[in-house]
This record gives structure tokens, sequence and C-alpha cells, in this order.
């Protein structure tokens, strides 16, 4: 069973919300426990402008509702979210 990449991009700009939304973030990643592997993407600032999430969920309908769920997406923080079948490899 393939898991799920879930690989979002901030609106420009937003850096608060991310900052202010963090927790509640964090805390639904750790309550979900679907949750393989995540961080963010880092801007040539090193600021964080994106999220990278690897889920182990039953299907593509889920991992999206998953994404959809996540408290960064209710802040409206994200341009755009992707959510796509990963095939883990290596680790």
């Amino acid at each position: 069973m393939p898991l799920f990449a879930v690989i979002c991009k901030d609106k420009p700009g937003q850096l608060e919300t991310r900052k202010s939304t963090r927790e509640k973030h964090l805390s639904y990643l750790k309550s979900t426990g679907v949750v393989q592997q995540a961080g963010p993407f880092l801007d040539q600032a090193g600021d964080m402008c994106g999220s990278l999430l690897i889920l182990d969920v039953a299907d593509l309908a889920a991992a999206e509702a998953w994404a959809a769920g996540d408290p960064y997406a209710a802040a409206g923080l994200f341009e755009s979210v992707s959510v796509q079948p990963w095939n883990r490899v290596i680790g």
C-alpha cells in the first residue's frame, strides 16, 4: 500500500500566519497518528514557506481529507496543496 505525500506551498507574505497557527498544526499532526514524516520547506532566508508531509492512510480520499483538516489549511495559509501517492524505497 503506498503512502501519500502532501506538498503545500504557502501564500507569499504569510510567515506570521504560519507561526501563529503552528502549535495547532503540530497538535493535529500528533493527534491523528497517520503522519510518518513532516517538515517545512525553507526559503532563501531560511524562513518556513511550505510543508512536506508523508501520510500512512487508506487511500487518496483519506489523504485529501486529512490535508483539508489541517489547521494551516483552515487558516488559509496555503497557495497550493498537492496530494500524491508515494512509494518509500529507502528509509
